[in-house]
């Protein structure tokens, strides 16, 4: 057998209150694809920072070619040839592109000053490899979060790296980005550079992947080859449940229900925001989920901010429960009854320095207080409502929401806006990078709002999801309505025919 260029023997690692990680091993060989899954709050992410130098372990080792290792800090693990790509793009949105790439190992000239136009052709080069068509002067945040992870793998494989480690790195990219992903995870595999990839899509993994290692708790429960792993036998491992209870109660929290003919609660007509929506329109009624489907670039997003007043359009009406919004703007949107969880809930959504109690009262603030004053008392009553609500694991409320795992601090996030009562809630995308324990929770509660009567907008680049979980969906392609489909005709394979045919007519 191949001498493992990762060896991660019996690693334990204790915060207060928590055991994250307990007795966890894992070995990876010279050009392995392994995949590390688990729910969240399983342990993934501190075996990540213990192994990038982020933490130190408490007790057991880490050893990285052969020799036992503990990096102090990121910078070092990544001059040892380990490098990371995360799911929430990790770089510095100000700086081009080109110094992204290059940040702290950039070109130098004469007297040592940075060669600016070398750095600048060497980044086009890097690019063209990943297929990224930008120019690489433009200044990062000026592209979509999909061209920006693009940037984050060349940044992380155009290093001598000997091990990266890929954590969600598909959330944001298009079909297109994903097949570019896959074909450089093959190309550097067969280049004999180890690859721990780190996904909540199934699919995915058995794409790519040699082994698996499952955590569960903070402890590894089962490590071997993927292909004799069947999918429900994986999910069962991951949520610690027998297979026959996952079959029973299915991949997805989602059930039927029917808003029948019920009055529009919002109606959209003509939305239009230049370069960005062209003439969007549609409804939605209380006690239906309406999807927004298309791929990204779309305009799904684009859309639901515009409604909310988050993006400024340039023409189009928005009607709530019967009255015309005419100046839109986030509060007003608020006022009427409206209520939008964005999709990268890391820079639009949490507020990482605040505990999971301010973060969930922050929109209910003026609801709360009387003559200026807050009260506590009636804080601690709404966040100990929703908190057992929906399920938020953690230590205690005033516990730092950036401390949760994914999926708790978007239950935060349906928290804050939940206990405002809205009428409307639209949401950008509520899954992503979260595991399948708490999307099945996080679906089962969009679908139990919807019975309750709340109308809700569900965007998702999961096409399962969206199928699963619309009664209607309304079909986006280059920011204009392609196609809508309702009761029988919602099937993927009818979403792609509409994305299909208006491509053709293109």
């Amino acid at each position: 057998m191949t001498e493992p260029v990762l060896d991660v023997r019996g690693v334990s690692k204790r915060f207060p209150g928590v055991l994250a990680l307990d007795d966890v091993s894992l070995t990876v060989a010279p050009g392995e694809v392994h995949a590390l899954v688990g729910e969240n709050g399983a342990g993934k992410s501190t075996l990540i920072k213990i192994l990038t130098g982020v933490y130190r372990p408490d007790a057991g080792q880490v050893h990285y070619l052969g020799q036992p290792v503990g990096f102090g800090r990121p910078l070092d693990a990544q001059a040892a040839g380990i490098s990371t790509i995360y799911q929430e793009v990790n770089l510095v949105p100000l700086m081009s592109v080109a110094r992204n790439l290059f940040l702290g190992r950039e070109p130098r000239g004469r007297f040592g000053l940075i060669d600016t136009a070398r750095m600048n052709r060497e980044a086009g080069e890097v690019l063209a490899r990943f297929g990224i068509t930008v120019d690489p002067r433009l200044p990062l945040h000026s592209l979509g979060l999909g061209a920006q992870q693009m940037v984050a793998l060349a940044r992380a494989v155009a290093v001598d790296a000997k091990v990266v480690i890929m954590d969600e790195p598909t959330s944001s990219l298009e079909p297109r980005e994903v097949e570019t992903l896959f074909r450089v995870v093959r190309e550097l595999s067969g280049r004999g550079i180890a690859i721990i990839y780190v996904s909540h899509r199934l699919d995915e993994l058995y794409q790519l992947c040699d082994r698996v290692t499952v955590l569960r708790d903070g402890r590894r429960v089962h490590t071997g080859e993927l292909a004799q792993l069947d999918r429900l036998s994986l999910i069962s491992l991951m949520l610690g449940r027998d297979v026959a209870d996952v079959r029973r109660h299915g991949l997805t929290g989602f059930s039927a229900h029917d808003a029948g003919d019920v009055e529009p609660i919002l109606r959209v007509r003509d939305l239009t925001v230049r370069h960005q929506l062209h003439g969007v329109s549609f409804d939605v009624r209380p006690g239906e989920v309406t999807g927004l489907g298309g791929l990204l670039g779309s305009g799904r997003s684009e859309t639901a901010k515009a409604v909310v007043g988050a993006l400024g359009a340039d023409g189009g009406t928005v009607d709530m429960a019967g009255r015309r919004l005419k100046r839109r703007t986030p509060a007003g949107a608020i006022r009427a009854g409206m209520a939008m969880l964005p999709e990268d809930r890391k820079a639009e959504g949490i507020i990482p320095g605040l505990s999971v109690r301010e973060n969930i009262v922050l929109a209910a603030l003026p609801r709360l207080s009387r003559f200026g004053v807050v009260s506590r008392a009636r804080q601690d009553r709404v966040v100990e409502t929703f908190m057992k609500r929906l399920r938020i694991k953690a230590a205690s409320p005033e516990q730092k929401v950036s401390e949760l795992s994914g999926g708790n601090q978007q239950k935060v996030l349906l928290a804050r806006w939940l206990c405002l009562n809205p009428r409307l809630l639209l949401l950008d995308e509520p899954t992503r990078g979260i595991d399948v324990g708490a999307k099945a929770e996080v679906q089962a509660l969009i679908d139990e709002l919807a019975a309750e009567g709340l109308a809700v907008v569900l965007i998702s680049s999961d096409l399962e999801e969206l199928v699963e979980g619309a009664d209607r969906i309304v079909v986006l392609r280059a920011g204009a309505v392609v196609g809508e489909l309702s009761g029988d005709d919602v099937t993927e394979d009818n979403i792609m025919a509409a994305l299909a045919q208006e491509a053709a007519h293109d």
